[in-house]
């Protein structure tokens, strides 16, 4: 199936997953070989506030603002040549960092940023709870340590690919959304990946035409659990984008 113009590369997402990955990994190396969970704990809360740490989460949320950034700009030039507005949407690209496309960009350097450095602290909590479960059994703190250690691994490999997934594409949107009502379109398509995995709530919208300021409750217009309004992307291990 032929890939449409607007649909977000999924290249980006990989990326950032992998990026992602690596920081669990260096999370994970400060806690092997502990044998107390409340000392993991402990370990975990002060990692949180090393350079070393802040460094890893600044430098990864820009990496992947920036592939989006530019990968978004491609797509305006690409359909600018197609629709014979190249030399407006051309314009309308150039300096975007000091209008309101640069302040979204900013916005999710920040968000994102924000975002990873609560891995240890998401990683505490996880901890604690599992402490609290398995201590009630009886079991010895160092077999409890042990668990959480390989456990670990699989956890964070899956919250990673979750992170990537649902943050590049709503970076995308707001990109795209922000470009749109800059050169005053107001409206667009939402669009799904066409494939099986996509939610029915989803591909009730799909090819709905949807203005920007009046987003949809895609999950109360089937009559399903609301997540609230919301544009495609938007929203948890969403594929869809305008």
């Amino acid at each position: 199936m032929k890939r449409s113009l607007w649909e977000p590369k999924r290249r980006i997402e990989r990326s950032y997953a992998r990026s992602l990955k690596k920081i669990f990994k260096f999370v994970e190396k400060a806690i092997i070989g502990i044998t107390d969970p409340f000392s993991m704990i402990g370990v975990l809360k002060s990692l949180t506030q090393t350079k070393e740490f802040q460094d890893h989460a600044e430098t990864t949320a820009l990496k992947m603002a920036t592939h989006v950034f530019t990968d978004a700009g491609r797509t305006w030039r690409e359909a600018a040549k197609v629709n014979g507005q190249g030399k407006e949407i051309y314009e309308a690209l150039k300096n975007e960092m000091g209008t309101e496309v640069g302040d979204v960009f900013r916005e999710i350097v920040k968000e994102n940023s924000k975002l990873i450095k609560t891995i240890p602290e998401s990683m505490t909590e996880y901890v604690s709870r599992y402490v609290a479960k398995e201590a009630q059994k009886g079991r010895r703190h160092t077999d409890i340590a042990k668990d959480l250690q390989e456990k670990f691994p699989e956890l964070n490999k899956s919250r990673a690919t979750l992170i990537a997934r649902t943050e590049s594409s709503k970076a995308s949107t707001a990109l795209t959304k922000a470009r749109s009502e800059r050169m005053g379109i107001r409206w667009y398509v939402w669009k799904t990946s066409e494939d099986s995995r996509v939610r029915s709530s989803h591909r009730h919208m799909n090819d709905v035409l949807v203005n920007w300021n009046d987003p949809p409750d895609p999950e109360a217009l089937k009559g399903e659990k609301s997540y609230g309004h919301y544009a495609p992307g938007d929203i948890f291990n969403c594929r869809c984008y305008p």
